[in-house]
């Protein structure tokens, strides 16, 4: 069945589709209803009747059939403008090569592509100047994704969400982050996670990767102050309200005056995964994958 916009008349008797617009705008190009019939590869009763059939839609008479020659009435022409740009917009809509070269949205929550970041956007801008790549950033687990947003994240950490793909491009060790005047942050030597289990932790319940699960049992920490995004994460910190652990690009793009970070060696890396919808993917989705991985292997110009 091809591809059709239907609208119905007020007395839900006639159905018009794209067709109707197609027929209409070859009559009105060829000014005959023969060569108009032969360009649609139609029967010329065929077009008198789909003609007939839009004119009594729209309670008008678009052609005037008393001359040899077609021509349209007054109420044709305006038409004619209306149903070329409904056509045309239609017709870009559903255009492989321009949803090929639409933007490609990337979210992230909070350190994008940490380090990675610049190299990834330059070369993508080099090398694929036809699709734009877009950097947003979404508060939220899936950084947009899961509610279409955008068309593919770069996440920390694992996410249970249905219908999402992930590919693991790098891990990043952890650190800790403490108001700039707790004892904590000048300690000589390195910080643990037993280090931090009787201090108050901040958690970004939103679209934070940390949760009390990252330290063992016995040692859970039993004081948590939950937030909803990194802005209000390191406000709480820097007010001495607790301390947080995130990940090292975190402390590289978001330095703060009031807060200290300190690596945890003992903590587990965090993955850094590129995310994307497994139903209808963006076209350029593999494209960037690649690009990613080779970024972060060294290969190629950065």
């Amino acid at each position: 069945m091809p591809i059709g916009l239907r609208l119905c008349s007020r007395d839900m008797t006639v159905s018009i589709e794209l067709r109707h617009l197609r027929c209409f705008l070859a009559i009105a190009e060829e000014e005959n209803l023969t060569r108009a019939a032969a360009r649609l590869h139609l029967t010329q009763p065929a077009v008198s009747r789909t003609l007939a059939a839009l004119e009594r839609h729209l309670g008008a008479r678009l052609v005037d059939r008393s001359t040899h020659h077609l021509a349209l009435t007054a109420e044709g022409r305006a038409f004619r403008e209306r149903a070329a740009a409904a056509l045309a917009a239609f017709d870009a809509a559903v255009d492989p090569a321009r949803l090929r070269h639409r933007p490609l949205r990337l979210g992230h929550a909070w350190s994008a592509f940490g380090p990675y970041t610049t190299p990834l956007l330059r070369r993508w801008q080099r090398e694929h100047p036809e699709t734009p790549l877009e950097l947003l950033r979404v508060d939220d687990r899936t950084a947009g994704l899961a509610p279409g947003q955008v068309d593919a994240a770069l996440l920390r950490g694992a996410v249970d969400a249905p219908g999402l793909v992930t590919a693991e491009l790098t891990t990043e060790p952890r650190v800790a982050a403490l108001p700039a005047d707790s004892p904590l942050a000048d300690r000589p030597g390195d910080l643990t996670l037993l280090d931090l289990a009787d201090q108050t932790v901040v958690l970004n319940t939103v679209s934070g990767a940390t949760a009390l699960t990252l330290w063992p049992l016995p040692a859970r920490p039993t004081s948590t102050l939950t937030v909803a995004n990194t802005d209000d994460w390191l406000a709480a910190i820097a007010a001495a309200r607790g301390v947080g652990v995130s990940s090292a690009s975190t402390a590289a793009l978001h330095p703060h005056p009031g807060v200290t970070y300190r690596p945890l060696p003992d903590a587990p890396p965090l993955p850094v995964l590129l995310a994307w919808r497994d139903a209808f993917p963006h076209p350029a989705t593999g494209a960037l994958v690649a690009m990613a991985r080779e970024i972060v292997s060294g290969a190629g110009d950065p």
